[in-house]
């Protein structure tokens, strides 16, 4: 079944370091583009998103935004103070005070300010990647089940333009008898007009000329098979987008050639009516991944 190239799908969940969540947005695209939101901690695993929503997606622009929440006092994070560090200031602020001969309280402020000497410890960079990774797919597999929903309802309206087209070649079938009929009692009735002697042997070659100039037989027998051919493209289980734009021009290009062939009031309304259900096909197939 065809999927839409339309999707939005989102996964958030907690962990003990804070909480993650991702955003994935798609929009139909010519090819498979990817546009990436990742805070700092995480750009390093750009290529491996690229790889998750490759297997998941194969046509499309895809917007994907990680947010992290880090939880205060969060497990694996926090602040530490730089032991080592602190001493040494404290040793030096001694030896600045007897080389001055003068006494001054240490500023506890001003010293935690020194930088290094209190420092933010991160969650463990593994751990967060991984749980990174894993809610993506989560979250890549939901917006798979969104364009597979949206492209259902695209299938069905794509089939009930074929079920119109099929029903428009199956009337002018119908029609081309009376039609041909027409045809040859205007041209007599012309020759009787003109007042030309005219023998019925030269009269049905002439006829046959024009029916030959506006026999339509081949193009409907097209459409019919265009018709079978997208019905079976709609069943595919894998990315058909490409193909059913190629049988959409097919089918405009014999609708186009059947309303310049056309010597009847009838078929040239039909043509019209052909060229509006494939025109609505059409922009639904500009959105099949």
């Amino acid at each position: 079944m065809i999927r839409s190239m339309t999707g939005f799908a989102a996964s958030e969940r907690q962990y003990p370091f804070g909480r993650l969540s991702w955003e994935v947005r798609s929009v139909n695209h010519r090819y498979l583009e990817y546009s990436l939101r990742l805070p700092e901690e995480f750009r390093i695993l750009e290529p491996k998103v690229r790889d998750i929503l490759g297997r998941y997606v194969k046509r499309g622009k895809i917007d994907a935004t990680l947010r992290f929440h880090e939880m205060a006092g969060g497990a694996g994070g926090g602040v530490a103070l730089n032991r080592d560090l602190a001493a040494r200031l404290l040793e030096i602020h001694e030896e600045l005070a007897v080389m001055a001969g003068s006494e001054q309280e240490v500023s506890v402020d001003r010293l935690m300010r020194w930088p290094g000497v209190v420092t933010e410890q991160l969650p463990d960079p593994d751990n967060l990647h991984a749980a990174a990774l894993e809610l993506l797919e989560a979250a890549a597999a939901d917006l798979v089940k969104v364009r597979a929903r949206e492209g259902e309802k695209m299938a069905e309206m794509v089939g009930e333009r074929l079920d119109g087209v099929a029903a428009l070649t199956l009337q002018v079938r119908e029609w081309l008898p009376e039609i041909r009929a027409a045809l040859r009692e205007r041209m007599a009735e012309r020759v009787a007009d003109l007042g030309a002697n005219l023998d019925a042997d030269r009269l049905e070659a002439e006829v046959a000329v024009l029916a030959q100039k506006m026999d339509v037989d081949e193009e409907l027998d097209r459409l019919d098979a265009h018709v079978v051919e997208t019905r079976r493209t709609l069943e595919r289980d894998k990315p058909v987008g490409r193909r059913l734009d190629f049988l959409m021009q097919e089918f405009n290009r014999e609708s186009n050639t059947l309303s310049s062939k056309s010597v009847d009031q009838r078929t040239t309304q039909a043509a019209v009516d052909l060229k509006v259900l494939i025109e609505q096909m059409r922009e639904q197939v500009q959105n099949v991944e």
